[in-house]
């Protein structure tokens, strides 16, 4: 096991390693740290889908909201697959503090995501590359082909989105049958009013 791999993993004399803590105690501070990340990215997709489909702009000049200010931000894929990244990996690392129904949804949306971090890895390929594919004048990736980018995106997003809120909404409120079976960190509500009680 290498220093880092040991740092993450392994509880030093006393105390608990990175993944640990983050899906005990440091597992709501976590979870709502992640869930802004992933609202304002969200939010930033419904902003350049208004500006499109409501303003009237032109795709090229909807940039979302940050966008309007770093226009050098929509056209990175390096940016897009960055965040692609960055969400497959908090839905990997905190997926242990989840079980029952709360664990199967964050999983399938885990498993949504890992496919639209490959679409993003074919885009961040090509613009790496040079060179796209199916002689396309910009970076495609596969469903692509049948779907603009802006409303596939919109549509990923959409979709890693709600199994992700329903995984927290059975996190947060267990059936009673789970509320007791594994959970380590302080998110349950109903665990917490059982115990008051």
């Amino acid at each position: 096991m290498t220093p880092i791999q040991h740092a993450i993993h392994a509880p030093a004399e006393g105390s608990r390693g990175l993944l640990q803590k983050l899906n005990a105690e440091w597992h709501e501070t976590a979870l709502r740290v992640f869930a802004v990340i992933v609202l304002a990215h969200w939010a930033e997709h419904l902003a350049q889908a208004y500006q499109i489909y409501v303003l009237g702009w032109a795709v090229p000049d909807a940039r979302g909201v940050l966008g309007l200010w770093f226009p050098w931000m929509v056209k990175s894929e390096v940016l897009h697959y960055g965040y692609a990244i960055v969400m497959l990996a908090g839905l990997w690392f905190l997926r242990t503090g989840f079980v029952g129904r709360g664990r199967l949804w964050w999983m399938i949306s885990f498993w949504i995501q890992f496919w639209h971090h490959i679409e993003h890895a074919l885009l961040q390929g090509q613009a790496i590359a040079g060179g796209n594919l199916f002689d396309s004048p910009v970076p495609v990736s596969i469903a692509q082909l049948w779907i603009p980018r802006v409303e596939l995106h919109l549509f990923y997003n959409t979709v890693v989105f709600i199994p992700m809120a329903i995984g927290m909404y059975y996190h947060v409120f267990p059936p009673r049958k789970e509320s007791a079976a594994g959970v380590q960190c302080s998110c349950a509500i109903r665990r917490e009013q059982a115990e008051a009680a």
